[in-house]
């Protein structure tokens, strides 16, 4: 699969271009880790993603297209889900089980 296609780039705002509470585009994961990136802003020139990690700890950055491409665990890679829709950051933590209210 492929993981950024021409239509979703055309789509993605730099990250000069995301406010506040920027739209997420694209969530990734690995089938066999609980990871999932969430992509908000992608700079063309580097490949680098900026959004958030759901991985060890729950954070904002950047991550590499190039690097994405580049995993492969037991012959499965990164896939982008195709069922994901646009979100706000600020519902999307909502989501997140580690910003959930107790």
């Amino acid at each position: 699969m492929k993981l950024l296609t021409e239509e979703l780039k055309k789509q993605l705002p730099t990250l000069s271009e995301i406010d506040e509470d920027p739209l997420v585009y694209i969530k990734y994961f690995h089938p066999l880790s609980s990871w999932s990136w969430y992509v908000c802003a992608f700079d063309p020139e580097r490949e680098v993603f900026t959004g958030l990690v759901d991985g060890f700890e729950v954070e904002w950055g950047d991550f590499s297209l190039r690097e994405m491409e580049e995993v492969e665990v037991m012959g499965l890679c990164i896939e982008r889900d195709l069922h994901f829709n646009k979100i706000r950051l600020s519902e999307l933590k909502k989501s997140i089980n580690r910003y959930k209210r107790r």
